[in-house]
């Protein structure tokens, strides 16, 4: 496994395993199981994808060291705010059983997230939260609370693949030491990823899949990635990215794949923000 340090000089798996849209409990804690036992360390959940029991059922039985995993949860809009926050942090560390989070997130940039903040600021400083940061931050919201937090968020986790390569989102980020980390790796098969003529290409010339190149292509440009699916031989193969190296001359190729476009929606759209406060006005339950 290969790693990147954040910015507070934590090690961060570049390769973990996201477990977004698996809401069954048990197929979820299965799946988990399947990552570990494949060698997957990190692990990707988050309290809107309501499976927190079912990763932490499945650390608990894995027997791997905690010390050895790397828990990733995001707090949800409708617990933004400082007070509102700290509860969920908790509920969060109930649900996982543990005592310590590797890495916190702020889900979405709506609703009270500085006083979100400000309360993982604070478990942070306690230790009971070893790196802080944000999803979805787009550069304008993300310089905004830079300028203002007093810890730099060490991760920025946003929707990025080759079709969307959030090239200029990703200068901003190291400008401030902020590490990125890519959701929708395989940009969830939309554009026809899968079968692509030039990840099919570059693929057969190392003896990898498109989906394999798809990931060797951010890993190679130190971006985290976190891809999911439920089928243990695809994770094994997601996993086997470590063996081979894009040359430059495909790297070129996979670089003028970007649309610089979002593959599922714009979090500066109206409409798109109307729906994700709605939904999240309902709360969790």
């Amino acid at each position: 496994m290969e790693y990147v340090t954040l910015n507070n000089g934590v090690k961060m798996p570049i390769l973990g395993y996201g477990v977004y849209q698996i809401p069954d409990q048990a197929e979820c804690e299965q799946c988990v199981l399947d990552a570990i036992s494949v060698g997957y360390r990190s692990i990707d959940t988050a309290q809107a994808y309501r499976n927190e029991e079912a990763v932490g059922h499945a650390i608990q039985k894995s027997g791997v060291p905690r010390e050895e995993l790397f828990i990733t949860t995001k707090v949800w809009i409708s617990n933004a705010g400082y007070e509102k926050a700290k509860a969920s942090i908790d509920e969060s560390l109930r649900k996982l059983q543990l005592d310590y989070l590797d890495l916190l997130l702020i889900h979405q940039p709506f609703n009270d997230y500085y006083g979100t903040y400000r309360a993982m600021e604070e478990y942070y400083k306690a230790g009971k939260i070893k790196a802080i940061g944000v999803s979805n931050f787009y550069p304008d919201r993300y310089i905004d609370l830079v300028k203002f937090a007093e810890v730099v968020p060490a991760v920025n986790q946003v929707e990025t693949h080759v079709f969307n390569q959030q090239v200029k989102a990703n200068e901003i980020m190291k400008k401030y030491n902020t590490q990125i980390e890519s959701w929708g790796p395989f940009a969830e098969g939309k554009n026809d990823l899968f079968t692509n003529p030039t990840l099919q290409e570059i693929g057969e010339q190392y003896g990898k899949s498109t989906a394999q190149v798809a990931l060797r292509f951010l890993i190679q440009q130190g971006i985290v990635v976190i891809p999911k699916t439920v089928n243990k031989e695809r994770m094994e193969q997601n996993f086997n990215v470590f063996d081979f190296e894009l040359s430059a001359q495909d790297m070129e190729k996979l670089i003028a794949l970007d649309t610089e476009k979002s593959s599922f929606f714009s979090h500066s759209d109206p409409a798109t923000v109307e729906m994700l406060t709605d939904y999240a006005k309902k709360g969790l339950e």
